[in-house]
């Protein structure tokens, strides 16, 4: 075996793998073969953490407002197009940013977001954050956002807002009640609105009055019907 001279110093390294390619970037996990409506073989570009970041990136920002900080926080979450204007055209989430007046939790803010974008461009299911995300809970106690939904802390509605982004770019499916609940859920809240308005501190709320928490959907929106507590918002029933 030659041996080879190094005449600069080595600042950085990588480890080549036999199913790399002699360019040093792994081609196998990012490409595939996918056949096309016109029964024609194209090569599809998948998300996989070699693709490199093009100059400009489509991107949402997402405000965050709760009554535990002074200061919004605002959400930038950046998409990187692959295979464009193709049928097999693909949004995917690249690189999420996190900007606030608020200094206080600056570090793990950083920490996070860099997290969350090696996740983003390793490729994949990326859904899986959004679960541990709206797990988290604050020792302090949660909050109620206008509308009143219960936000267990301010990591879970980053959860949130991320659970919306992939929902509005197609990674992810907004779920939706079957026709049946949806029949039941407005035949309860037409018969409980027809009935006397309850009061209580969520006036701003979108569901009656005097209604309480859900525990599936941590709505306020579980209200007495037929003897049965039932929520309006996802249609969870004691009764079943």
């Amino acid at each position: 075996m030659s041996s080879t001279r190094i005449d600069k110093r080595i600042v950085k390294y990588r480890v080549h793998k036999p199913e790399e390619s002699h360019g040093g970037k792994s081609a196998a996990p990012a490409e595939e073969l996918a056949h096309g409506r016109d029964g024609r073989t194209a090569k599809v570009i998948r998300m996989h953490e070699e693709i490199q970041r093009p100059e400009m990136l489509i991107g949402s920002t997402y405000k965050i407002k709760t009554p535990v900080s002074d200061h919004a926080m605002y959400v930038t979450i950046n998409d990187i197009v692959l295979n464009e204007g193709t049928e097999y055209e693909q949004r995917r989430p690249f690189e999420i940013f996190i900007n606030s007046k608020n200094l206080d939790h600056f570090q793990w803010i950083v920490a996070l977001t860099r997290i969350i974008s090696a996740v983003f461009r390793k490729g994949g299911d990326v859904a899986f954050l959004v679960d541990e995300l709206k797990a988290v809970f604050d020792p302090r106690g949660g909050y109620w956002q206008p509308g009143g939904k219960f936000m267990p802390s301010i990591i879970a509605e980053l959860g949130h807002v991320i659970e919306k982004h992939l929902q509005s770019i197609g990674l992810m499916r907004k779920p939706e009640l079957d026709p049946h609940q949806k029949k039941l859920v407005e035949e309860k809240r037409a018969e409980f609105e027809a009935r006397a308005r309850q009061h209580d501190a969520f006036a701003k709320s979108h569901f009656p009055e005097g209604a309480q928490l859900c525990n599936k959907c941590s709505t306020a929106a579980v209200v007495m019907m037929d003897g049965c507590m039932t929520c309006l918002n996802c249609g969870e029933s004691k009764c079943g």
